[in-house]
């Protein structure tokens, strides 16, 4: 737990700094790289994938989503690049047919393409013009989700939630969790509407940012709970002390992320 705190303090004000300050394209490089990690963590850390070059592509792939959500380019390009992917690892199997199967690719698809292109919504949140203004609410939700959860969990949990996929997960747990995410954004909203620049805030939007935000982020934590159990592994690296690897700490994110961006598109917080 100290382990875990101390990490925390260190890492919250880089993620502020990254997502405030630092212009979008360092924030873009660096998500980037986060995800390369991620994909590598997803088939080669839990063994799903042992080949290096298919392992290779998809960090590849990975960090080129990352960049093509910042440059915002048109469609056709994130085609031809896809378009790449899709030739080199059908290559890498009409060479190997008998080692590299279907299932591998389609495991590479998850890891260099589905699961980029869900996180690299937070890149495409910053994008807007009101960018640096919602930017957090993804980690708002998760984060105060995962927290709400974790704690009342250990203090009134004992209904199980999903026994067979995680058995530390409790039903009272989530609903602390969806109650905290629900509040923590009432209270963005709030500082939002405090802040100069006239901003106009609809907090009954934010109650439904936090409430359906908590709970996509349940699913998204539970689904990669479930490739640890299949895989047999505790965690998906050592990159965070405290907290695993990538994959471990934006679980929620990778679910949540998505669903923010699609709020703010079509039901804006703010104006």
């Amino acid at each position: 737990m100290k382990t875990r705190i101390i990490s925390a303090a260190i890492l919250v004000p880089i993620l502020f700094l990254l997502v405030l300050v630092a212009p979008v394209i360092v924030a873009a490089i660096v998500m980037g790289v986060l995800l390369a990690i991620a994909a590598y963590e997803l088939l080669y850390r839990t063994g799903l994938v042992k080949h290096p070059r298919l392992v290779i592509y998809a960090c590849v792939m990975a960090f080129a989503v990352c960049l093509w959500s910042y440059f915002d380019a048109r469609r056709a390009y994130f085609e031809i690049i896809l378009l790449v992917f899709w030739l080199l690892l059908f290559s890498e199997m009409m060479l190997d047919h008998v080692k590299i199967h279907f299932e591998m690719l389609a495991m590479c698809f998850t890891a260099g393409v589905v699961i980029p292109y869900m996180l690299s919504s937070l890149i495409r949140i910053l994008n807007l013009d009101i960018g640096r203004y919602v930017i957090l609410i993804p980690f708002v939700v998760a984060f105060m989700s995962d927290t709400g959860a974790y704690f009342v969990g250990l203090k009134f949990g004992h209904h199980k939630l999903a026994p067979v996929v995680s058995p530390n997960k409790t039903i009272e747990g989530a609903v602390g969790g969806v109650v905290l995410a629900t509040v923590s954004m009432l209270v963005y909203a709030l500082i939002l509407d405090l802040l100069p620049g006239g901003l106009r805030v609809n907090y009954g939007l934010a109650l439904l940012y936090g409430f359906a935000g908590s709970l996509i982020g349940i699913f998204g934590d539970l689904s990669f709970s479930a490739i640890k159990r299949q895989t047999g592994v505790k965690d998906y690296g050592n990159l965070i002390p405290g907290h695993g690897g990538v994959l471990d700490r934006f679980d929620s994110v990778t679910t949540v992320a998505p669903v923010m961006e699609i709020l703010l598109l079509l039901l804006p917080i703010v104006r």
